[in-house]
């Protein structure tokens, strides 16, 4: 009988061991969570620059994760991948932001992907009907502006 006891010790010891080592992997594995959405090149390959409209755009490619500042702006999608490793904050490994810019009338004047390379922002692929390129969209403004601040500046010594 006592030995019967010290077996059934050993066996409930055992699965204890194994069950916190099965939750302790569990717990580091790496997972990957999507934010956004972004559409695809070929569903931005459907949207033709001067001819469709944010109509037809929003119809095309679907609504808009945001849009400009004012009634004139664009339309931008934003899609991010962040991994989460156990108990560790989670990271961003990928970003991707697609600007579609209107002119006054309503009609596609721009089709750009923007992504993040080690912090700054990176033209992917671009569509303008114009030979220049303006280089003042909402998204270069946003990460334009980062570090160009200065403490001189906002208190009036510079």
């Amino acid at each position: 009988m006592l030995r019967t006891r010290m077996t059934f010790t050993g066996c409930k010891s055992r699965a204890i061991l194994a069950g916190c080592v099965l939750l302790m992997s569990v717990g580091c594995t790496t997972l990957y969570r999507n934010h956004g959405y972004a559409p695809t090149d070929d569903q931005l390959a459907e949207v033709l620059v001067g001819v469709d409209t944010r109509d037809t755009v929003a119809d095309v490619v679907g609504p808009p994760t945001a849009g400009g500042a004012s009634n004139g702006g664009g339309f931008f999608y934003v899609q991010s991948r962040f991994r989460l490793l156990g108990p560790l904050e989670p990271k961003e490994i990928d970003r991707e932001v697609v600007a579609i810019t209107f002119d006054a009338d309503g009609v596609v004047e721009n089709v750009e992907r923007f992504g993040l390379e080690n912090g700054n922002v990176v033209a992917l692929s671009r569509r303008v009907t114009q030979d220049n390129i303006r280089d003042t969209t909402f998204i270069r403004q946003l990460f334009g502006s980062i570090g160009q601040i200065n403490a001189g500046d906002l208190l009036g010594d510079g």
